[in-house]
């Protein structure tokens, strides 16, 4: 399987990023282009724009059913 150009995240970069809101570690989403918060109270998903991920809660996707 070959990765987008866009989604393009070093592992070093996956190893200390962390979810701004929880700071849980992020699961790759390669279908929608995003960084997924890997809590199950959490959820919120960050898109990945031309390689960049844009850690802002407000730029954020809730991902769980409320």
């Amino acid at each position: 399987m070959t990765q987008t150009p866009e989604l393009d995240l070093s592992a070093e970069f996956l190893e200390i990023a962390a979810c701004p809101a929880c700071h849980s570690k992020f699961a790759v989403d390669y279908d929608t282009h995003e960084l997924v918060c890997g809590s199950t109270q959490c959820g919120l998903a960050y898109p990945v724009r031309e390689g960049i991920p844009i850690l802002l809660i407000d730029e954020a996707r809730q991902t769980l059913a409320e």
